[in-house]
C-alpha cells in the first residue's frame, strides 16, 4: 500500500468532493423551502416547492451560488482525470483510436457540465437542457467505453475484475437515465428526481474506480528551453542540489 503512487487518491477525492457540493446544494434549497424533500411524497401544486430535481436546487441562491462551483469544479477535476488516463492507456491499447475517442467524448460532457452550472434552468431552459444532455449523455458512453477499454487492456492481470465492476456501474446508470427520462414523461416528478439523483451518485462511483489503475503509475512534468533537452522534476532537483554543494 505505501508503494501506492500519490495520483491514486485524486479520484476518490474527486467523487467525494463533488458528492459532498453537490448534497450541499440540495440540503440548502430545502432548508430555505425552495425544494421538496426526496422522501416526501411530491405533488404538482402543493404549495411553492419545486421537485427536488439537482437543477431545481441549484436555481435558487445561495444554493445555486454552491451548485454552479461544484459543476465547475467537476468539469475540471474530470477533465483532468480523464487526460491522465488517456496518458496512462496510450501506450497500453492496441486500438489507439479508442482512446482518443474516450477523451473527446468526455471532454464534450465536461463542457456541459459547466453549462449546467453557470446557465440556471429557469434562465435558459434550452442551454441547460442541451448541457444536461451532453453531460449525461457523453457521460454514459464514456463508462461504456472505458469499461470495455478496461477489459480489453487488462493491466496487471486486474482488468477483468475491474471491468465487471465498472460493467455493472455502466449498466446502473443506463438503467437510472431510462428512469429518469421514462418517469419525467409520465409526470412522476420524485420518482424522476431520485433516478435522477442515483444517476449522478453512480457516475462518481465510477470515476473512484480509477484509483485502480492510477495507483501503479507515477506523472512527471517535463519543461525544456527550445535549444536545451527535456529536464524532468527529478533531474532538476538533482541539478539544483548539486549547485548548492558547488557553493
Amino acid at each position: 500500500m505505501l508503494n501506492c503512487s500519490p495520483w491514486a487518491l485524486l479520484p476518490p477525492i474527486y467523487s467525494v468532493c463533488i458528492a459532498t457540493g453537490l448534497w450541499a446544494a440540495y440540503f440548502t434549497a430545502v432548508k430555505l423551502e425552495k425544494i421538496a424533500p426526496l422522501g416526501s411524497e411530491y405533488r404538482k401544486g402543493n404549495g411553492s416547492l419545486y421537485p427536488p430535481y439537482m437543477s431545481m436546487a441549484g436555481s435558487f441562491p445561495p444554493a445555486s451560488c454552491i451548485f454552479s462551483e461544484f459543476m465547475n469544479l467537476a468539469a475540471f477535476g474530470g477533465f483532468i482525470i480523464a487526460v491522465l488516463r488517456y496518458i496512462q492507456l496510450k501506450r497500453t491499447i492496441d486500438k489507439p483510436w479508442l482512446n482518443v475517442v474516450s477523451l473527446v467524448v468526455f471532454s464534450i460532457g465536461c463542457f456541459g457540465m459547466t453549462l449546467v452550472g453557470n446557465v440556471q434552468l429557469f434562465n435558459h431552459k434550452i442551454t441547460h437542457n442541451l448541457g444536461a444532455v451532453l453531460t449525461f449523455g457523453l457521460g454514459t458512453v464514456f463508462c461504456w467505453m472505458q469499461s470495455y477499454i478496461t477489459l480489453r487492456v487488462n493491466l496487471r492481470n486486474e482488468g477483468r475484475m475491474v471491468a465487471l465492476i465498472r460493467f455493472l456501474l455502466s449498466g446502473s446508470i443506463t438503467v437510472c437515465t431510462i428512469l429518469y427520462f421514462s418517469l419525467l414523461s409520465k409526470r412522476l416528478h420524485m420518482q424522476s428526481a431520485q433516478s435522477q439523483w442515483a444517476l449522478a451518485m453512480f457516475f462518481l462511483i465510477f470515476f473512484s474506480t480509477f484509483a485502480v489503475e492510477f495507483r501503479y503509475k507515477r506523472f512527471n512534468i517535463v519543461w525544456a528551453d527550445i535549444s536545451e533537452p527535456p529536464v524532468s522534476m527529478s533531474d532538476a532537483h538533482s541539478e539544483e542540489s548539486r549547485h548548492k554543494l558547488d557553493k
